[in-house]
């Protein structure tokens, strides 16, 4: 389980691995971890740095690699 809080309603709550993803750039600005509000349904979107991608990939949340297409 996981903490995360929504930036909207303010909640603050435990999700499963399963209610995340991880998304892993080539820039601190394309890597990030998004999942759904369980209390107001607003999509959230949040920067991840190394610490955090540690955490979350340990931790067996889904991760997607985005590639670059320069």
């Amino acid at each position: 389980m996981f903490k995360a809080a929504c930036p909207d309603c303010r909640g603050r709550f435990e999700l499963a691995a399963s209610a995340l993803r991880l998304a892993i750039g080539g820039s601190r600005r394309t890597t990030f971890y998004s999942f759904t509000c369980p209390d107001c349904g607003t999509a959230v979107r949040k920067p991840a740095g190394e610490r955090i991608v540690e955490l979350l990939t340990g931790g067996g949340v889904r991760t997607l690699r985005l590639h670059s297409t320069v």
